[in-house]
């Protein structure tokens, strides 16, 4: 049985899960945050987005780690 090709699947599975909480956690407070101090919109919309880049990098490469072939023990 190969474990190691049936890990791969998980392994996105769970990058996009925890990439999409991550993504809506920093949409949510930059929501509530320009509710607060409608002033700082610009300032934080670039933040978010800095914020939304470096979440889906993360995702990106545990993506590409699930690609690296490991030998079998």
């Amino acid at each position: 049985m190969n474990v190691v090709g049936q890990l791969a699947p998980l392994a996105f599975g769970l990058a996009v899960i925890g990439s999409g909480i991550g993504v809506g956690i920093i949409v949510g407070k930059t929501i509530e945050s320009v509710a607060r101090q409608p002033e700082l919109q610009g300032r934080l919309q670039g933040l978010m987005f800095l914020g939304i880049a470096l979440t889906e990098a993360l995702c990106f490469i545990a993506i590409a780690v699930a690609f690296i072939p490991f030998p079998a023990p």
